[in-house]
């Protein structure tokens, strides 16, 4: 079992080629690396289960605990581990149990939106370090609290935006900011592709093997119904970000990387509608975002973020159904997600081109390290996490109020919009042990 110890570490990143500058803190919990990290998953559903996997594969961790609401998928992933390792690991519904175990050194956070940052502060404030994942809050304000809460506790956290670790989207990126398409003004992320109806429904009872209370959490208490478990919960405004805050927040984070920016957008507008599903959804099944930073110090220049959404249309832009651009005075590069990317010089001219999937692994191995003191700082962390997820936040917000937003990037409010103020918060279920403090 990795030692507890206490140093702190504080980093602060400069405006560097390959990331955002940002302060955060970091402490080293390996004196010897070849020692186990104990960690627990919460939440195994997909992409926990897939954690799950991917941890399971790996000599150097031991997954001491797993957590979920819903019983079958706990004994499915329990089983995963007992597979892979030979003895199953200890199970619970309640992540209290797993924070009050004092040998657990990190968890992962693998649960609906409306848990991540509640139950981050919450694995922070017990002193472990935190993998959650994207986005890494449910709403602006929570992001704040999560970058802070890092910084006072001194803990490693790493946001699930695995492409930060992924050598082939490195590679693109470093070639951006290192000037081989020009100076990069506008940057573009997209996300087309076909998703299924939700259907509509009418409240009914959970079924016996899921933990609705809990699952809840911190969430307004509503009535359960068919199409809000499991996965679809995204598409409710209580619970999810919609698709902009699952896929989206993927290539937003990856445009916002190459594009430089280290502050939040100045001001935000985002056409948002249902044009093609009839169902329950309360997103935008089909989004336009524009978002414009304030004039770099440096150069005076303005940059701008664009993001587009289709949930309803499978078809190629520029290549890819999901992706990121990069518009440079020189030329251009265009990434497809976890496909790869090709640079354009002069009159379109093929520079340079890679192929390469997501590294979840790798993402995984770069939290390990951070927390081993083998490297300074996590490849997403809280701030790159909170940048994009503000993306997110904003570009919904102006959606539903049909409004331009003019956003404080130092106080993260919006000035110009009273209803859309009041959703930089959400509403909290009154009373509930999760609830974060200071929201």
């Amino acid at each position: 079992m990795l030692s507890n110890s206490t140093n702190r570490r504080v980093f602060l990143q400069g405006a560097s080629a390959a990331a955002i500058a940002v302060g955060v803190s970091g402490s080293v919990l390996a004196a010897d690396p070849a020692e186990k990290a104990v960690v627990a998953v919460i939440g195994t559903g997909g992409m926990g289960t897939g954690h799950v996997r991917t941890l399971s594969a790996r000599n150097d961790v031991e997954i001491a605990w797993l957590c979920d609401v819903d019983e079958k998928r706990l004994a499915s992933a329990a089983e995963v581990v007992k597979q892979a390792k030979g003895k199953s690991p200890q199970i619970t519904r309640d992540l209290r149990q797993v924070l009050d175990d004092k040998t657990v050194d990190a968890v992962w956070i693998a649960t609906p939106d409306h848990w991540h940052t509640p139950a981050a502060l919450l694995a922070l404030n017990a002193g472990k370090h935190v993998y959650v994942e994207k986005p890494c809050s449910h709403n602006i304000r929570e992001g704040r609290l999560l970058v802070d809460a890092a910084q006072r506790t001194g803990k490693v956290v790493q946001v699930g935006t695995q492409s930060r670790s992924t050598a082939c989207v490195q590679d693109g990126i470093q070639r951006v900011l290192n000037g081989d398409i020009g100076d990069v003004l506008i940057s573009k992320a997209w996300n087309s592709q076909l998703r299924g109806t939700i259907g509509k429904s009418q409240p009914g009872m959970p079924p016996a093997n899921l933990d609705y209370d809990t699952w809840l959490g911190p969430a307004p208490a509503v009535p359960y119904r068919p199409n809000l478990l499991p996965g679809v919960w995204r598409w409710w405004y209580d619970f999810g970000c919609g698709d902009i805050g699952n896929d989206g927040v993927h290539d937003i984070d990856v445009a916002l990387w190459g594009l430089g920016v280290t502050t939040h957008p100045h001001r935000v507008s985002c056409f948002g509608t249902k044009l093609f599903f009839d169902d329950d959804q309360q997103f935008p099944d089909s989004q336009y975002s524009v978002c414009e930073y304030a004039p770099d110090p440096k150069t005076g220049k303005k940059k701008q973020f664009i993001f587009e959404q289709r949930i309803w249309s499978p078809y190629l832009q520029e290549g890819y159904e999901n992706g990121a651009a990069f518009y440079g005075t020189k030329g251009v590069l265009i990434m497809g997600h976890t496909i790869g990317w090709k640079l354009f010089g002069p009159r379109n001219k093929l520079i340079a081109e890679r192929t390469g999937s997501a590294d979840l692994a790798a993402h995984h191995t770069n939290f390990l390290d951070c927390i081993r003191g083998k490297v300074k700082q996590t490849n997403a962390h809280p701030m790159v996490g909170h940048l994009a997820a503000t993306i997110v936040h904003l570009s919904n917000i102006a959606a539903r109020v049909d409004s331009v937003l003019h956003f404080n990037p130092e106080t993260e409010q919006i000035s110009n919009h009273e209803a859309a103020a009041m959703l930089v918060k959400r509403k909290y279920r009154e009373g509930h042990w999760s609830v974060p403090k200071d929201v």
